[in-house]
């Protein structure tokens, strides 16, 4: 039996899609929703849910104890009270298809693994949505290769917690969230303590299998990305640097310079040309940016957005990175302690 986790804490625009479309799937035994100190109309919805519902169990957190981020508290409570052999933590913001659950048992099948995550496609429904989602996630695929991730030879490891279903045992000989209680990424540090006790690993993006509508404010959105944008990008000042330097299309910047010192010695050149020139890093950077959306399956048309969303991208990071150096980060009304380098 799978047990579906899904913590909640403010979640009134999104609970009923996300219990919904878990409850009705044959593989899933229980929905068990951990209602965490909402203050809007979360606990109504699932009292109504329950009602009609009779795979849900609503569980309610009291404040985290000390060291612990407030979702994993939830997710934790969630597992001590789920009687599955798989567990699957699922984000509140999360729609799955019919067949998600049966589709992640198989894959944990065919492909050993005692932890199947998928990352869920993005429903974006704003112009500051298409501009930076897109632009996070191709940057985010150089950095975690699903490949890496799922050959057992290698160290690097990675999930997403908006659908992460793990063996039970697995996640008990991990130390379940308690032993990445202070995470905030606790999918991939979770992640990582499998993979290094032996357990098998498979990331996926399986498409429209999982959607999801992360945020639904500019001011969400920028809270959101600068709670775990630096942590992603490697953690560390080093990181912080390269990944910024990144975001320049280097190649094409240095061929305008080749170019310009060649030409700009010859006779009948006009100083016009320069102008001109500039467009060669201009249309490389949307043309790389056009290839990796093509790669990460978002929509072409994207490509409109590279200015504006490596502009948000480098501006969010180094914000993300600022607060992390102080210290902590706000989430929904609740500070986390953050431990950056």
């Amino acid at each position: 039996m799978v047990s579906a986790i899904i913590p909640a804490r403010n979640e009134e625009a999104s609970i009923r899609r996300a219990v919904e479309s878990v409850a009705g799937q044959a593989d899933v035994g229980e929905v068990i929703v951990v209602n965490d100190q909402s203050s809007d109309r979360t606990a109504d919805i699932l009292a109504e849910l329950a009602e009609r519902v009779p795979k849900l169990r609503v569980l309610a957190a009291s404040d985290p104890p000390a060291g612990w981020v407030g979702k994993n508290h939830a997710a934790a409570l969630g597992a001590a009270g789920a009687g599955g052999d798989w567990l699957l933590f699922t984000d509140a913001d999360t729609c799955h298809a019919p067949d998600s659950a049966r589709r992640a048992l198989a894959d944990a099948s065919d492909q050993h693994a005692a932890l199947v995550s998928y990352s869920p496609e993005q429903e974006m429904e704003s112009f500051w949505e298409r501009a930076l989602i897109p632009f996070v996630y191709c940057r985010l695929a150089k950095r975690f290769s699903f490949a890496a991730v799922n050959d057992p030879k290698q160290a690097q490891a990675a999930a997403n917690g908006q659908f992460l279903l793990i063996r039970r045992d697995a996640y008990d000989a991990a130390g379940g969230h308690r032993a990445v209680a202070g995470e905030i990424l606790e999918d991939v540090a979770l992640a990582r303590r499998v993979k290094e006790r032996g357990y098998g690993i498979y990331f996926a993006a399986p498409g429209a299998l999982v959607r999801t509508r992360m945020y639904r404010s500019l001011t969400a959105m920028w809270q959101g990305w600068t709670k775990n944008l630096y942590l992603l990008s490697g953690g560390t000042p080093k990181s912080l640097a390269l990944e910024m330097a990144g975001l320049f299309p280097w190649p094409d910047i240095a061929l305008t310079a080749l170019l310009w010192t060649y030409l700009s010695g010859r006779a009948g050149i006009s100083e016009g040309l320069l102008p001109l020139l500039l467009l060669v890093p201009v249309a490389g950077g949307h043309l790389r940016y056009g290839v990796a959306l093509h790669r990460n399956r978002y929509s072409i048309w994207c490509i409109r957005y590279w200015l504006l969303g490596a502009s948000l991208y480098g501006g969010v990071l180094v914000a993300s990175y600022w607060k992390h150096a102080r210290g902590r980060v706000m989430w929904k009304g609740r500070a986390c302690p953050t431990r950056a380098s």
